[in-house]
This record gives structure tokens, sequence and C-alpha cells, in this order.
């Protein structure tokens, strides 16, 4: 068979959860990635929370054919499901039950039966994850037209820290997108049409900024590249940079020998005042750890 070739449809898989159904979702796509080319529906049925639900789907299937997945927590709607897709001829297949059994026979703990209570008690990593994923994907300015997405945006000329700040925000579990500022490029237009109170422009020293563009250069084996740390030019690039952020009403930050730390507290403090944040992500993401020191970031 042609490699590139889809197999033809099959009935589909149902993933019912009383959840978002994430996890049997997972479960489910886990395996048919081994079966190649596989042309399997995959169809998720969250947030199942009573018997006439169920009773709609079990119908549904049976007519068009299909399989049942589930990962109902709740006992009485996990034995239902079970019951009346044995009564209905629907193949079905319970992720929970025999392990809830096992659970309940050794631990001897009332169960609580609360869908989505793993992900609800986790939310803080899993924001943390998200935002994280958000920021590599935004970064250096790309998908711009996604910037209104972002709840943090910095801008500022290149070597600025714009990258290492995005990332230290992030790991905070805030959304953030930087835009580089290019002498002779306009930014994105979408920079002018969120909103300002989001946006933060980096200002640095021309004598910091040279430096670090030195250090990068010899980083990369490219010390001929001599427009790039010449003082007149960057100099030029930091005033069209201060124009910008003018224009477009934007908070500046002074990363001027600072670490980044004492930078991104300034921007939370802010952003705290601004959007009522004050008490929301503004714990270190460290706390983890044996020393709530977070490690020395990159320049």
């Amino acid at each position: 068979m042609d490699p590139d070739q889809k197999v033809n449809p099959t009935e589909p898989i149902y993933v019912v959860s009383g959840g978002k159904g994430l996890a049997g979702n997972n479960m489910v796509l886990s395996l048919l990635i081994q079966y190649p080319n596989n042309n399997v529906p995959v169809i998720i049925v969250p947030q199942v929370t009573s018997e006439k639900q169920l009773l709609q789907l079990v119908e549904k299937v049976r007519l068009e054919g299909g399989l049942i997945t589930h990962t109902m927590v709740n006992r009485r709607l996990r034995d239902y499901l079970t019951r009346i897709c044995i009564e209905r001829g629907v193949k079905h297949i319970d992720y929970m039950g025999e392990l809830a059994d096992y659970l309940d026979e050794k631990l001897d703990i009332p169960s609580l039966q609360t869908p989505g209570l793993y992900r609800e008690i986790n939310q803080q990593y899993f924001d943390r994850i998200e935002a994280i994923e958000f920021t590599l994907n935004h970064d250096d300015g790309l998908m711009p037209t996604r910037l209104h997405q972002a709840e943090i945006i910095l801008t500022g000329v290149s070597r600025s820290g714009k990258t290492p700040l995005s990332v230290y925000l992030a790991m905070y579990g805030w959304k953030v997108a930087n835009i580089p500022l290019v002498h002779g490029i306009d930014p994105p237009k979408e920079l002018f049409e969120v909103d300002p109170n989001r946006v933060f422009g980096l200002s640095i020293s021309s004598g910091q900024l040279i430096s670090h563009r030195m250090k990068r250069l010899k980083s990369i084996d490219n010390t001929s590249n001599t427009s790039y740390v010449d003082e007149r030019l960057v100099a030029l690039e930091l005033r069209n940079a201060s124009f910008i952020f003018e224009k477009g009403g934007f908070t500046v930050i002074n990363v001027s020998n600072k670490p980044v730390e004492t930078s991104a507290n300034e921007i939370l403090n802010m952003m705290a005042n601004r959007f009522e944040y004050r008490g929301r992500r503004l714990e270190s993401p460290y706390m983890d750890m044996e020393e709530d020191t977070p490690p020395k970031m990159p320049e």
C-alpha cells in the first residue's frame, strides 16, 4: 500500500467524560498513532452529567456503529453507561471503572467523584505550560496577527533583552509576545491596535546594548558585522525605538544594568495595578525548588 494513502474511514470512536475528555482523548490518540494512515474519527463528548445525555449518546452510536470509550469518575453514571451499552449491544471501553474499584477497595477512602479535579488542582501548572508555549510561538515578532491574544507585549531593539524577559514572565503564567524594532522597517500595525497598557517598550543604554551585541556577534563568529555595533547607527535605532514608544503610548521600562527579575517585577506590579491582577500569578514559579531563587537568565 502507498504509505501516503489513507485508509478508508471506519466507525467513529467516542470519548465520553464528565470533564473535558482530554485524558481519554489522549489515550485513544496515543494508540491510534501506532496505525499509520488510519482515518478513524475521534469525537469527544465532554461535560456529561446526566443519564439522559448518556442514553441519547448510546442510541446514536447504536444506529451509526462505532465505539464508546469513557473516563467517567461518577460511579452512578459510569455504571449506568456500562449497563445501557450492554443492553443495546454498543461496544464500549471503560478506562476508569476497574482502577476505581481497585482503589475503593484498597484505600478505604470515599471517592470525591468530581470530574476535572486533577486539572483543577493543577491548573496553575497547566496555565504555566500554556503560557510558555504561547510565548515561544510569539517570540521575535512571530504571528503578529495574534498579538491581541497576548497578555503582555514587549517591544524594543535587537538585544535589548526581549526574549529572556518574555520567557521569565511566561514562567509566571503570562502569555507574552515580543516585537523587534528595526530602523527603516515599520512594526506590525497590530502593535498599535492592542491595549497600550499591555505594551512595554524596553529602553537600554547605548553602551550596554553595544556590549550585548558584540557578545552576540562573537558567539556566532560574525564580528565583521560592524554596522550592528556602530555607535551612530545604534543611537539612531534607540531614537527610533523611543519615537515608536511615544507614538504608541507604551510604558517604557529601562532595562539598563538590571537583572531580568527586576524588570519582570516592575512589569508585573504595573499589570497588577492596571488590571486588578493583584495576588494572581505574582508568586514565584520556583516555589517547588529547594531554594526560592530563580536561575540566572541568559542575556
